[in-house]
């Protein structure tokens, strides 16, 4: 069991390992090794999600659960200290939701693959290198590691829009890469101040020599992080750490480092904590993406294959939520606190733009890419409550989202591929011809705009209920700023059905210059493989949501205590260090 989460994140790498070493001409042994891959890396996601504890707090590693943690990279500074780097990975509540996630979409992906032609071999490599990539961000607990993971996302997606995307790709993966890449320097930059702001604990008792026999207790914590407020050890006994759950706590912030809580060195006016906020919550926002960092979505999305979009909408958009909540929140509560209103704003933002632009596309792909930037809203207005209900229905969110917005652009690619085109005003009366499409289109758009049972309405459902309780119960957000995310709701239901009226009802006709070339077919078998899962998945966590929320329950109450309890007392530290 110690090696499950592991097994989850390179069973992909070893995938591709074999696809590398088979002839360049052997094309679909190389597309079952890739399923076998992704099916692996399902099947134990599905027995890890079966096997995790929702109620239960974790194995000492403060509630993660499969705990792997080993010493990577590690050697002497001198009078620097330590430098360690260590392999670690856990699962806890809030990750367990992407894990799953991850490994269905993983699959989806790979059938979805299976009419690539051309450059197969590299075309698969580069996807399980992605598959890795993300499992990777899901279950690192140290910082490095997440980064690295990060970054390894970034590569892969780009060759994969820019070599097997449309006639535009070149444009939309290069605007892709630099937007990522100015994120993931707003990221290292913080962690660089993180690192040499962090001391590990646990690491510094065994440097100094008062860990006994018996290993490290609490109390040894405890003795250490006094301490280092007394300044009481020498900079070359400190072990400074990535460890995400070591930089939650602020007793591990060496006390003349800049990111103390009362270091009082401002930047622009502002403490320099909050500028760190800034960025990495800048990093992350792009990668949600949330207005006015979000331009490089619709046109990433319209040129990028099929596959590559659902991977990107369903799996890729989610690391950024997950980053905030796995890390910019947690690290930096103060500044969480006293941008409650600002992160909520971007939200509200998000979902009105990104609706009112949907409603203005007559691509049908870059409508749903602009719906997702509109959803993906939900999630930073939810977090930003800091509410119960509020931040479970923005992981809720991130679960639904992905799997609803896989089914979107999967229809899109059904449609796309007997008649390359996406025009709304390009067709008519579908549904006629097109009968087992029309019902997944329906089903997918119904759920998507939160209908009653499907999961998307739960996970709006709860922020909305979040927001609205947050001015009495954490005193966050003004009420009017979720009433005006009401109005995104029905600009869902009207730019969907605007787009269900205009295409699959009524006469069925086609536009002329695509009579010749169109085979206007139902659904095969693979598409079948790929829709009728995702329905049922979407239908399942809209019936029955306990089977997510009693998984992440425990987790979520854990996050927003912690977040009430540290942000207003870090805040007051803050603000006081810098007026003195």
């Amino acid at each position: 069991m110690d090696f499950i989460l592991s097994s989850l994140i390179f069973t992909p790498l070893l995938a591709a390992l074999v696809v590398l070493l088979l002839p360049a001409h052997l094309h679909k042994s190389m597309k079952v090794a890739a399923l076998l891959g992704s099916l692996v890396q399902m099947g134990l996601a599905v027995y890890l999600y079966a096997r995790f504890d929702g109620g239960a707090l974790g194995n000492g590693q403060q509630g993660y659960q499969f705990v792997q943690k080993l010493n990577w990279i590690g050697f002497s500074l001198g009078n620097l200290g330590r430098f360690q780097i260590d392999y670690f990975v856990g699962v806890d509540g809030i990750s367990i939701s992407m894990v799953l996630l991850t490994g269905i979409v993983g699959v989806i992906g790979v059938i979805s693959s299976w009419t690539i032609a051309r450059n197969v071999k590299g075309y698969f490599l580069l996807y399980l290198l992605l598959l890795t990539s993300v499992m990777g961000c899901f279950l690192a607990l140290d910082f490095f590691l997440f980064y690295l993971f990060f970054e390894f996302m970034l590569l892969p997606m780009y060759f994969l829009i820019g070599i097997w995307g449309g006639p535009k790709r070149e444009y939309a993966a290069i605007k892709f890469f630099i937007y990522t890449l100015v994120g993931s320097l707003f990221i290292l930059l913080v962690m660089i101040g993180l690192y040499t702001s962090v001391v590990d604990p646990a690491a510094t008792a065994l440097q100094i020599g008062i860990a006994g026999e018996a290993g490290i207790t609490k109390d040894m914590v405890r003795q250490v992080q006094q301490m280092l407020q007394q300044n009481a050890i020498s900079s070359r006994d400190l072990v400074h750490t990535f460890s995400i759950p070591a930089m939650m706590e602020a007793a591990n912030f060496l006390p003349d480092s800049l990111l103390h809580v009362l270091s009082g060195v401002r930047l622009w006016n502002l403490p320099v904590r909050f500028i760190a906020f800034l960025l990495l919550f800048a990093g992350f926002a792009i990668k949600v993406p949330a207005v006015p960092v979000h331009t490089w979505l619709p046109d990433a999305h319209v040129e990028a294959p099929t596959p590559i979009s659902v991977l990107l909408a369903a799996i890729l958009l989610k690391v950024g939520g997950y980053g905030l909540i796995r890390i910019v929140y947690p690290v930096f509560p103060d500044a969480a606190t006293y941008f409650s209103v600002l992160v909520g704003s971007l939200g509200v933002l998000s979902i009105i733009y990104g609706a009112l632009n949907a409603l203005a596309m007559n691509d049908l792909k870059k409508l749903i890419a602009y719906s997702s930037v509109s959803h993906m809203g939900f999630v930073l207005l939810g977090l930003a409550s800091l509410t119960t209900e509020g931040v479970n229905g923005a992981v809720y969110m991130m679960f639904s989202h992905g799997i609803i917005s896989a089914m979107l652009f999967l229809v899109v690619g059904v449609i796309y591929d007997r008649t390359h085109n996406r025009v709304i005003q390009n067709f008519r009366g579908l549904a006629s011809v097109m009968p087992a499409y029309t019902t997944f289109v329906v089903i997918a758009f119904f759920a998507s705009l939160g209908l009653p049972g499907f999961s998307g309405f739960i996970a709006e459902l709860l922020v909305l209920v979040g927001g609205f309780s947050a001015p009495e119960a954490t005193g966050m957000l003004p009420r009017w700023l979720t009433v005006v995310a009401v109005f995104g709701l029905l600009l869902a239901a009207a730019y969907y059905l605007w787009a269900l009226q205009r295409m699959f009802f009524g006469k069925y006709w086609l536009f002329p210059e695509l009579r010749e070339n169109a085979v206007i077919t139902d659904l095969n078998v693979r598409e079948y493989l790929m829709l009728v899962p995702l329905a049922l998945l979407a239908l399942l966590f809209g019936i029955f949501p306990h089977l997510l929320l009693d998984k992440i329950g425990v987790a979520v109450n854990g996050f927003t205590e912690l977040m009430l309890q540290n942000g207003q007392e870090q805040l007051n530290m803050v603000l006081s260090s810098i007026l003195h």
